[in-house]
């Protein structure tokens, strides 16, 4: 493919992509080679690629490469809903920044995009872009990021997904496990913190007042 076609010639979901795969499947990783060389796939280039795909639920690593991920399983879709609505309840109340959930996707200093199942922002932050740029990946990341892992989602990748907030710029993070009951909490400059069957959970300093209650997860 030619670097200078624009990417809605890259229709995939209904026709090229394999709809029938192993049983040990999670995700499928498509890497993309362009003509012109070792270039890969930009920002604006997924958005296109993701608009043109609707159906596909995808990320870019910082390699360039798309990752397709599959539908979340009922429970975990019912838990994630959860978390945001904690979430939220508090940043209404709080009003000093926006909640997204996962279908909101950033694009991270290190070029990759990425769309975490809830993150919190300060609003000063996002204000600093208008609205068309809003409508589209935001190009910052997220002060707070909570992730939840899923039965089909290794320990190891979440938390290099969870090195890589912290690594671009996030000053919270927390990787909520509901199989084993345990909450990995990511700071800045630090190794992560791991609780055990924690009842609760304090946002700290950058969630001033905000606890997540996990009698509601486990």
């Amino acid at each position: 493919m030619n670097k200078s076609a624009t990417v809605d010639t890259i229709a995939i979901a209904d026709t090229y992509f394999p709809t029938r795969f192993p049983k040990r499947f999670r995700s499928a990783r498509m890497h993309l080679d362009f003509e012109s060389g070792p270039d890969k796939m930009s920002p604006e280039e997924f958005w296109q690629f993701c608009a043109d795909n609707d159906k596909l639920r995808a990320e870019l690593t910082k390699e360039g490469d798309v990752i397709i991920m599959p539908p979340t399983g009922f429970e975990t879709g019912e838990l994630n809903l959860e978390l945001g609505f904690q979430l939220v309840r508090w940043a209404k109340k709080d009003k000093t920044g926006i909640v997204t959930d996962s279908g909101a996707a950033y694009v991270l200093p290190n070029g990759a995009v990425k769309a975490p199942d809830a993150a919190w922002t300060l609003k000063s932050r996002v204000d600093t872009f208008d609205k068309e740029q809003r409508q589209k990946f935001l190009p910052l990341c997220p002060d707070f990021v909570l992730e939840l892992r899923s039965p089909s989602d290794t320990l190891l990748e979440q938390t290099a997904k969870m090195d890589e907030w912290i690594e671009n710029g996030a000053r919270l993070a927390w990787l909520v496990d509901p199989k084993t009951k345990r909450v990995h909490i990511y700071r800045p400059g630090g190794k992560p913190e791991i609780l055990e069957n924690p009842s609760k959970v304090s946002g700290e300093d950058v969630l001033p007042g905000f606890e997540l209650d996990l009698m509601q997860i486990w």
